[in-house]
């Protein structure tokens, strides 16, 4: 099913609202909020007078003239919409089947940043890459570690993915070449930033959250063959940068307040430009594959805060702009079934997963389809991400 298709209607309500890019048959791409099964047109509300933003914001073919507004105009809007989805009769003219229209990718990426967030994550992925050792890097628990993606490769749910080929290293012989055969996915939360900091001045921790329009489900999809041979001594690079996929609704941060819960103390205690209460947002994500759930968890487990990845992110002076992208990193929890990537549910590929039709997976081969879900409480459906698998190229 599409993204936002009906089977989770009721969680893209008048309390949600979340706001994406559609295209209608032969006509140009807009801003759009999502409710029910219907999109709102924001560029025809706007010209009618509805909403306290100009047109020529949301006739934009990304949502980043609306997003670069900062808070005050998010607010505004969102209150506005949230009037007139009680009110149908004030939608006349505004609105559009979400069944005939085409849905694009949301913003314009400015920089991808992917954080390592999670400790179980962390914790089992060097369990399985370095055997014997201490599974956590010495600087883990004292800063959010991360690497910079590709932008370029940032796609919205339902492209396909076409399997990467590049160098990796078997255990019993020299480098070679070819499509990966260790092809993964990462569950993980996504935040993009709205209004940008200027070079050379860093964000603090409370004033980091005025940055954020909001939140998408994110699947940063991995080449665990190619990773591992090139990621020493600088990082993910070619294993890391064919594939990013994003929801095609932006959730409003907003819309989360509710969920942010507080969570066990940072030990050891952070540096001062780190240091706040510990909290995160209660969000249950799930990833299916081949139709079947394979793994469920929730982004309150998540050891550094939103708040704290764009602290680090800035200190040295670093700027946001409008259409950044901070993703999580792979979201596991203590269970074997709250495991965010293929790589941890099937012990490095030694344990393979059955699924309920028989069939084995320890990486995905051709033809998979995954999808990711969220749901923040009951009145909250993040927009699902889904991609399939087709061959390596040539």
């Amino acid at each position: 099913m599409p993204p936002g298709s009906a089977d989770d209607v009721a969680g893209f309500g008048p309390d949600h609202l979340p706001y994406g890019v559609f295209r209608a048959p032969g006509e140009a791409p807009r801003a759009g909020a999502r409710l029910g099964t219907d999109v709102l047109d924001l560029a025809a509300l706007a010209r009618a007078g509805r909403l306290p933003v100009g047109e020529a914001v949301f006739a934009a073919d990304s949502l980043n003239p609306f997003m670069a507004l900062g808070p005050g105009a998010w607010r505004a809007c969102r209150t506005a919409l949230r009037e007139l989805a009680r009110d149908p009769a004030r939608l006349a003219g505004a609105t559009v089947p979400l069944a005939g229209v085409e849905l694009l990718l949301p913003f314009a990426v400015a920089d991808f940043v992917d954080f390592s967030s999670s400790l179980h994550h962390a914790t089992n992925l060097g369990r399985i890459l370095r055997p014997g050792g201490d599974p956590l890097h010495p600087n883990w628990r004292h800063l959010p570690v991360a690497y910079h993606g590709r932008a370029g490769s940032v796609v919205v749910s339902g492209t396909p993915v076409v399997r990467p080929a590049g160098q990796h290293r078997p255990q019993d012989g020299p480098p070679r070449f070819g499509p990966t055969a260790r092809l993964d996915v990462e569950l993980e939360l996504g935040y993009v930033i709205g209004t940008p900091s200027r070079l050379g001045e860093p964000v603090r921790l409370a004033d980091a959250l005025a940055h954020v329009f909001g939140v998408v489900l994110v699947n940063d999809w991995s080449a665990r063959d190619l990773q591992s041979w090139e990621y020493q001594p600088l990082g993910p690079f070619t294993g890391k940068s064919f594939a990013t996929t994003v929801g095609a609704w932006i959730t409003p941060l907003e819309a989360l307040a509710e969920r942010r819960v507080a969570r066990e103390p940072q030990e050891p205690a952070p540096l001062p430009y780190l240091r706040e209460a510990p909290w995160g947002y209660d969000v249950d994500v799930a990833l299916e594959l081949a139709g079947e759930e394979i793994a469920r968890s929730n982004a309150r487990g998540v050891y550094w805060s939103i708040a704290q990845q764009i602290a680090h992110l800035t200190v040295n002076g670093a700027a946001l702009r409008t259409g950044d992208l901070l993703a999580t990193g792979a979201i596991s929890g203590p269970g074997p079934r709250e495991r965010g990537s293929l790589i941890e549910l099937s012990g490095g590929g030694a344990e393979p997963l059955v699924l309920g039709d028989g069939r084995r997976r320890t990486f995905l081969e051709d033809g998979d389809e995954v999808v990711l879900r969220g749901t923040a409480g009951e009145g909250i459906a993040l927009a699902e991400v889904r991609g399939r698998v087709l061959p390596a190229a040539g």
